[in-house]
């Protein structure tokens, strides 16, 4: 299973792919979740002990690896530099393990648009053409809000994205763009999922407003992640209803598919 999850800032995508990843974790599966946010912060969200977090950078910052493999300094435009450079020990390498959870910081190219011919842009983009292809794993790619990573050469391995949306005009008007975007590559296989839902009218309120697409379930508002987030501790552990909304959309998911 291949997952993509993405919506507007803020929404509690980071929280949902954290729900999932340890989810999967929890029947067994290998799970590598890849952190795609500029302000990466998954590492926090799953629990991640600070003496693990210490060994985490995201790939797009690291100035000597990228020099390594693509012959160019990180930030340089034009000239010569490797557009294929290699990436398959890169997963391992540079990752880190925590409940069965491998976790692996990519970053963002900052400079130049999406459109940037830079070395750091060709080892992620490398890298992320590889993570598509590796098999016999979940991986779930917590994304900010586009499709920047996800290309027409890689959709086709993408089992799903996920869509996170909170019950408003405005979260929505995200979800729809975004939509637009994956549409326009190919991808299609597209389902939301509700966040901080605090009663009933809201839920309908998303049933009714959905954008075209299917609706997995909802995660109930609770004053709880933030306190998991002070303390350091998983979401999936401090929230038990978050935990059982998680398992109830990944049944969801697998019944879509």
């Amino acid at each position: 299973m291949k997952l993509a999850i993405t919506g507007k800032g803020g929404v509690g995508k980071t929280t949902l792919t954290a729900l999932i990843a340890q989810a999967y974790a929890d029947q067994g599966k290998q799970v590598l979740a890849v952190d795609a946010d500029p302000s990466p912060c998954l590492a926090g969200a799953l629990g991640f002990p600070d003496e693990l977090r210490a060994h985490l950078a995201p790939i797009s910052e690291m100035d000597d690896l990228i020099y390594e493999r693509t012959g160019a300094k990180k930030g340089q435009i034009g000239g010569f530099f490797t557009i294929n450079p290699r990436v398959d020990d890169i997963p391992e390498r540079f990752s880190v393990i925590h409940r069965n959870v491998r976790l692996l910081e990519m970053g963002a190219v900052e400079t130049g648009g999406s459109g940037c011919i830079c070395p750091e842009a060709a080892i992620l983009k490398t890298l992320f053409t590889h993570l598509m292809f590796r098999k016999d794993e979940v991986l779930l790619l917590d994304m900010y809000a586009g499709v920047e990573h996800l290309g027409r050469a890689t959709v086709d391995f993408v089992d799903a994205m996920l869509i996170v949306v909170e019950p408003t005009r405005r979260s929505l008007g995200t979800a729809v763009q975004i939509k637009k975007l994956a549409n326009d590559i190919g991808l299609t296989r597209l389902f939301l999922v509700g966040n901080k839902l605090r009663d009933a009218d809201e839920a309908a309120f998303l049933q009714a407003e959905t954008p075209g697409l299917p609706l997995l379930g909802f995660l109930p508002a609770d004053l709880k992640v933030q306190e998991a987030d002070r303390l350091g501790i998983p979401v999936y552990d401090h929230v038990p209803a978050l935990k059982s909304a998680a398992q109830t959309i990944l049944s969801a998911l697998e019944s879509a598919q």
